[in-house]
């Protein structure tokens, strides 16, 4: 019943009646308030589904007595929400729930990329995310809030802040070997972004194509496309891309991962380096370097980026997804001269700029050495990692070859023909609750296998959970012990 005495149903329809709860609160709420709370609630009705297009709402003398309000607060809430479109009346016809609203979802989705319902999940891609370090970044982000100038928290330099820009030539020229000028420098958000800016400016210059190693990274081909430049797969040899196909195809442009190929592993020898900066001075071509992994090398110090071998024909992307966490949504680009002004056009249109506060706490957690204690602490785990993943599978299948370098976030694992075939290896696997992807997955030229060939990430996994996930998949197809 109604505070009146009344049935709301019989003031109008069923929908209204489903309604009504939504309104008590605000008949309730203190006096001041009670007519801001009772548009609200009636705004709230109708983008909630609760009152849907077409039902009649009571008189405003009908609805006052139900609610106990006054009739003025009524004609209000009527006569405000008759203007924003929500509601619709007419003289002598009464008032009406408009057409012009739909029904919001009941709550946003989260699309985040993960793997439910795995009991070990080996997908590759990914850091171990309890390692952020959350303690030095607080206190960074205490520090930077108490010494960032107003005048800063406006809009920023497209390229980013000029603080950061310093601080990332500078730790880019110590440990990755590049040519850095602060002023060719661009914050952006990750090497995805990077990705698009570079091919929406070489789109602009006419290119419609663009070579990628395959295997390779399965997102170029989409951030390319979003572009409206289509993708040509260029194969691999054991010292990097081949340059004969790269030739051939005819592309002026071409996405490599040299430090670290991935997926496959390998590091581009001397020679093959040398090889693609030829042919990018001959062609009048440009290299884009994705470094997303090369801090990370266990055997020896990390080769140096190609990029400072030939600054003007090599863009330099990398970013802190690997060695902090991807949701920081932070990278960088380092672009030759003759691309400069173009990318910070497109830079500026697409966003006007990263996060200021967020550069100026990264910018100082460079600064004060925490992300160098940071990479030192994700190396020593992740090469512990690596080696428990190596010898679990020794153990478990006899015979696997672990192919590539001694670096990265991954290991390709390519099984003895006994663990095959492929699609029946990954379809029990599957069943067994272990998350893995064959190499095929990272292929534009698939064909067809009889041993299994997998891309393991272990970055984030416990050397306790690599061990159980490799045996679990063991059981899952027979694996035996060396010598069983």
């Amino acid at each position: 019943m109604t505070p009146s005495g009344t049935n709301p149903a019989a003031s109008g329809s069923a929908a209204w009646a489903a309604a009504w709860e939504l309104l008590l609160p605000a008949a309730a709420a203190p006096a001041r308030a009670r007519g801001r709370s009772l548009q609200a609630a009636l705004r709230e009705a109708v983008r909630s589904g609760r009152l849907v297009p077409g039902t009649r709402l009571p008189s405003s003398r009908e609805l006052a007595a139900d609610l106990g309000v006054s009739r003025g607060l009524v004609t209000e809430a009527y006569e405000q929400l008759t203007a924003e479109g929500y509601l619709r009346s007419g003289r002598g016809a009464g008032t009406w729930v408009g057409g012009a609203v739909r029904a919001a979802h009941p709550r946003a989705r989260d699309r985040a990329p993960r793997s439910l319902g795995t009991r070990a999940d080996f997908l590759p891609g990914t850091p171990d995310l309890s390692l952020f370090p959350r303690a030095a970044w607080a206190a960074a982000q205490r520090g930077v809030l108490a010494e960032l100038p107003h005048h800063t928290l406006g809009y920023p330099d497209p390229r980013g802040l000029p603080r950061l820009r310093t601080a990332l030539a500078e730790l880019l020229v110590r440990r990755r070997g590049v040519v850095a000028d602060p002023e060719r420098v661009l914050v952006v958000s990750g090497v995805a972004q990077a990705t698009t800016l570079l091919g929406f400016v070489l789109h602009a210059r006419g290119m419609r194509t663009i070579g990628v190693e395959d295997p390779g990274s399965p997102e170029h081909d989409s951030l390319y496309t979003s572009a409206g430049i289509g993708t040509v797969p260029l194969p691999l040899d054991d010292e990097g891309l081949a340059t004969g196909p790269l030739r051939d195809s005819g592309v002026r442009a071409v996405v490599t991962t040299p430090a670290h190929q991935f997926p496959s592993g390998i590091a581009y020898s001397a020679r093959r380096r040398a090889e693609l900066l030829d042919w990018a001075r001959s062609a009048d071509g440009i290299v884009i370097e994705d470094d997303y992994d090369g801090d990370f090398r266990y055997d020896r110090a990390p080769v140096g980026a190609l990029q400072g071998l030939d600054p003007e024909h090599v863009a330099y992307t990398g970013s802190v997804s690997k060695s902090l966490a991807p949701g920081l949504r932070l990278g960088w680009l380092l672009v030759p001269a003759s691309l400069t002004e173009e990318v910070v056009e497109r830079k500026r249109t697409m966003d006007l700029g990263n996060p200021v506060v967020d550069q100026a706490l990264l910018a100082r957690f460079m600064e004060r050495g925490d992300y160098d204690r940071q990479l030192r602490r994700c190396q020593r785990a992740y090469r512990e990692r690596r080696d428990t993943l190596v010898a679990a599978l020794e153990e478990h299948f006899p015979g696997t070859r672990v192919s590539g370098i001694a670096a990265g976030l991954h290991a390709i694992a390519a099984l003895p023909l006994r663990y095959g075939p492929p699609d029946l290896f990954l379809e029990r696997v599957a069943a067994a609750g272990v998350a893995v992807r064959p190499l095929r997955d990272f292929t534009q030229t698939p064909a067809e296998e009889e041993s299994v060939r997998l891309v393991l990430g272990y970055a984030h996994v416990s050397p306790a959970r690599i061990r159980e996930g490799v045996r679990l998949m063991a059981e899952a197809v027979g694996g035996r012990r060396a010598g069983g």
